[in-house]
Parts: C-alpha cells; sequence; structure tokens
C-alpha cells in the first residue's frame, strides 16, 4: 500500500489544540507538514497584532519568511533615524554582493517550523471515518435474542442463571435502542448494569464472554486506579480512551461498545475519615455525567491528556456501562435490615434468622448499596442490579470439566501433543472442588490447586515417551498417594502407586 493511501485513512490534527479534523474544521498546512486549525491561527495573528511590533520595515517572502538585503546593499538612515534608504555596495573586485543572511532589524528572530515537524508519523492523526452514513452499524435483524444469547453464555458460564437471564435480557434491549435510535418518536432510556457477588463467581468472565458473542469492542478499567481529576492516577476519561483503543480508534465503533469497571465497590465513601476523598465519593460523582450520556473529550491512544497526544470527542449515550463488585460485609447490611422486626415475644424473628442463608447477596436494594457509601445519584443510573451466587461445590466441579474451555480440558490438550491421555475420576474431582471452597475464593482457586499438583507430571511425563495414559486420583490430590500411570504397550495398569509420591511413580514407569 502506498504512502497515499495510508495518509487517507488518517484525519490531519492541530498542532496547537491537538483537535482532529473532524472537530476543529479544514486545516492550515505549514511548511513542514504542520497543520494548524483556523482557530488557532486566527489567535496567533491576533497576538502578533497585539504586541505593537511594526513589521512595515520588514521584507516576507511568499513562504513568511524574512528577506534580507543583499551584502552589496546596506540601510541609511538620517539623523533622525526617520528616513531609510538603500545604498548599493560593492566588493574588493567592483562586483555586486551577493545575498548572505542578516539578522532581521529591531533583534526579531524567526522560528523555522520545519524543525518542529511530527517525528511520530501518523501517530499524531486520528483514524478517518470512512463508512457509509446510510449503512447501519448494528442490524436489528443479526441480534441474538435473549434466550440465544444465554445458550452461548451456558456453552462457558457456569451456573448464575439468573444473572445471565438478566444480562442476555438487558443487552438485548440496549442494543435494540442503538440500532432504532427512536420508536415511535419514543426515546429509549439506557439500562446500564450493576453486577454484585462474591470473587470468583465468574462475572468479569460472563462481561468477556458477552462481548465475544456479540462482537462488539469491550473494554475492562478497574476501579481502584480511579482518581479525582488534578490528582495521580488515572482520570475517568480514561476508561472511554480503553474502549476507543479496543475499537482501532473508530470513534463510531466505540460508540456503540461496553465498558465493564471492575471493583467499583473501592469506590464507596470511607467511612469515620477527615482526608480528601480523591478515589471515592468525587469519583463517582466524576462518573456520573459518563453513565448517564455526554459529549467527552479524550486522548487518542494514549490514557492521559498531553501536548502530543490528539484528542476526539465521543458520546457516551450509546454505551453500555456494566459495574461489578464484590462488595464485602454488604451481607451484615443486608442481615441488619431484615432483622428490623426482632422484638420480644412469641412472632418475633429471631437475630440468627439468616445467619445460614446461603444466597443473602440476592435480597440486597438500593438502601443497602447507599448504607454500603454508593451515593445515590450514581445508584440511579446504573437500574439493573444483578447479583451472582456463591460457587457450591457441585457448581465447582462443573466448572472444572462443563465449559468449552475448561481447565481439565486445557491440561488435557497440554498432555495430548505429548500424545498422553489425562483423565481425572470422579473423586479427584470432588477433591479439587472440596479443597477450593475452604479457600473460599471462588473459581480462582481451581487453577491455583491444579497447578501444585499438575507440576510433578508435567515435569516427568515427557522423561518417558511409553507413558500412554495418566489418571488423576482422589490419593494423589490428598497427597496420599500417587497417580495412576499406563503404558502404552499394555492396556492394563503397570503401576498404581497408591502410597508413592508421583515423582518417584513416574520414575518407576521410566
Amino acid at each position: 500500500m502506498s504512502d497515499n493511501t495510508n495518509n487517507n485513512d488518517y484525519e490531519n490534527t492541530c498542532y496547537m489544540c491537538r483537535r482532529s479534523e473532524n472537530v476543529a474544521g479544514p486545516m492550515v498546512t505549514l511548511p513542514g507538514n504542520i497543520t494548524i486549525c483556523t482557530d488557532c491561527m486566527q489567535k496567533s495573528l491576533d497576538t502578533i497584532n497585539a504586541s505593537g511590533i511594526d513589521f512595515s520595515n520588514m521584507g516576507f517572502n511568499n513562504n513568511f519568511g524574512f528577506v534580507p538585503p543583499k551584502s552589496g546593499e546596506q540601510k541609511v538612515s538620517d539623523k533622525d533615524g526617520e528616513n531609510t534608504a538603500i545604498e548599493s555596495t560593492n566588493n574588493e573586485n567592483g562586483e555586486e554582493g551577493q545575498d548572505k543572511p542578516q539578522t532581521p532589524p529591531g533583534g526579531i528572530s524567526f522560528i523555522n517550523l520545519a524543525d518542529f515537524a511530527n517525528p511520530f508519523g501518523n501517530r499524531q492523526k486520528v483514524k478517518r471515518k470512512k463508512r457509509n452514513p446510510d449503512e447501519p452499524l448494528i442490524d436489528i435483524k443479526k441480534i441474538p435474542a435473549p434466550h440465544k444469547i444465554k445458550e452461548q453464555l451456558d456453552e462457558y458460564v457456569v451456573g448464575q442463571d439468573y444473572a445471565k437471564k438478566v444480562m442476555s435480557v438487558a443487552v438485548y434491549n440496549h442494543y435494540k435502542r442503538v440500532a432504532t435510535n427512536t420508536l415511535d418518536e419514543i426515546e429509549i432510556e439506557k439500562s446500564n448494569i450493576l453486577m454484585i457477588g462474591p470473587t470468583g463467581s465468574g462475572k468479569t468472565y460472563l462481561v468477556r464472554t458477552l462481548a465475544k458473542i456479540l462482537d462488539v469492542p469491550l473494554a475492562i478499567a478497574d476501579a481502584t486506579s480511579l482518581t479525582e481529576a488534578g490528582y495521580i492516577g488515572d482520570d475517568v476519561e480514561s476508561v472511554i480512551s480503553k474502549l476507543l483503543a479496543a475499537a482501532d480508534n473508530d470513534v463510531d465503533k466505540a460508540e456503540m461498545g461496553i465498558v465493564f469497571i471492575d471493583e467499583i465497590d473501592k469506590l464507596a465513601k470511607k467511612r469515620d475519615t477527615n482526608s480528601r476523598d480523591v478515589n471515592g465519593e468525587s469519583v463517582q460523582q466524576g462518573m456520573l455525567k459518563l453513565l448517564e450520556g455526554s459529549e467527552v473529550e479524550v486522548p487518542v491512544g494514549a490514557s492521559s491528556k498531553n501536548a502530543m497526544v490528539p484528542l476526539t470527542n465521543i458520546n457516551t449515550r450509546n454505551i453500555l456501562f456494566i459495574c461489578g463488585g464484590a462488595f464485602p460485609d454488604l451481607e451484615d447490611i443486608i442481615k441488619e435490615r431484615l432483622n428490623k422486626n426482632t422484638a420480644i415475644g412469641f412472632q418475633a424473628d429471631l437475630k440468627d434468622k439468616y445467619d445460614n442463608e446461603e444466597n443473602l447477596i440476592s435480597k440486597v436494594n438500593t438502601e443497602d448499596l447507599r448504607k454500603f457509601g454508593m451515593i445515590p445519584e450514581f445508584l440511579g443510573r446504573l437500574p439493573i442490579v444483578c447479583t451472582f451466587e456463591k460457587l457450591t461445590k457441585e457448581m465447582l466441579v462443573e466448572v472444572l470439566k462443563e465449559p468449552k474451555n475448561a481447565i481439565l480440558k486445557q491440561y488435557q490438550k497440554l498432555l495430548e501433543l505429548d500424545e498422553v491421555e489425562l483423565i481425572f475420576d470422579d473423586s479427584a474431582l470432588e477433591a479439587i472442588a472440596e479443597k477450593a471452597a475452604e479457600k473460599n475464593t471462588g473459581a480462582r482457586a481451581l487453577r491455583a490447586i491444579i497447578e501444585e499438583f499438575m507440576l510433578d507430571i508435567m515435569y516427568e511425563i515427557p522423561k518417558d515417551d511409553n507413558i500412554g495414559r495418566v489418571t488423576i486420583t482422589r490419593d494423589y490430590i490428598e497427597k496420599t498417594g500417587g497417580p495412576i500411570i499406563e503404558m502404552r504397550t499394555s492396556e492394563t495398569p503397570l503401576i498404581e502407586a497408591s502410597t508413592k509420591a508421583p515423582a518417584q511413580a513416574a520414575g518407576n514407569a521410566n
């Protein structure tokens, strides 16, 4: 592809204010391929005129450069210094002098703008929109129905049926709204989502899968890094910058994407503190305009605004915001609200009535979240509240083997490349799930447990090419025995190491 074609794919940006051609209008091209918008050019001319410098005695060529007199001419002034004449002089050979640089009058020096030519190429340009205005970005007929979205989510995410149903309906309605814009002159409001659930219950994974199914840009941001404008950290606009980068700097595509802000519970108001809350309530206030929908100016290709980064405007009206958090100790607030009816008498509720409630988080309401530290204005812009269940032992077993990219399937594929079959018996899966449940970190504990006991197997198996099958047992998980290793030449187990260490079992097989 030629350079001209590449340049046509991008819009020029003003060297002074960093706005793109789409925002600032036509540009003025100066020497060195420097482009300046008409507003900045007019401001520069007004500044020069207000400085009081007299340019009438200077010569300028067509390229706005100073033209010094020839070396054979010199300026002669009268005694009052008012009238100036050009007097011709000759050199020693009597020939007319040649042009040579001289200092401009009045001690004024000029800057060569070519020295400021952009060394970064297309980094200082915004990608040009090349799209048919009559062609919609989203075809309403191609949006999958909610039940089809849930079916595809079931292939990757175990359990959480209520959460998947809520997400499927919310996303379907949102993109119908984006595709139609208006329906019978009735404007459909945007419905952002708040996901609440314990760590490791699948909140982030569900959003990733959803974006993959819909094939839309997705930006995942961490709320813990966000701070109030003017402080060290990321501004709230940096979330939109990540979405723009995920859309390959295509503004139209970014304006219909999904933004997932994780750890949103870390923005709760700090209790009993006199210090300035620069990453709590103030960040919630700053995010209000993003959630509701407004024009924001964001940098292109960077997370912060500076003089070397072009800026572009993005409308967040059609961007779906999904906020998620674990909200620790929220169950205590819910329990306190539910126990308000506790009194003395035969019909009184017991204080420990909800102590053994497994899915107490599903009874959350706006009052509980406000008491947790979320401001009412912020909660009002997240009308859909979706709760996740804590993973039980049975659900953890399904997470191990049911999804398309389950952890066990990944290790089976790794050993399959070595032509070794890996088998997990049911008792081993139950032992792994029990250990993960004890850690109380959800599905995140599964990989840590499997990585631990698969280390010796992945190290020892490639030593012997005759090993054909490895069976993981409960004894091996509980470290009271070893795996069952079978050779390729025999259908019966060659070694059944019930009391030997895994490394020894593999060594005996050699």
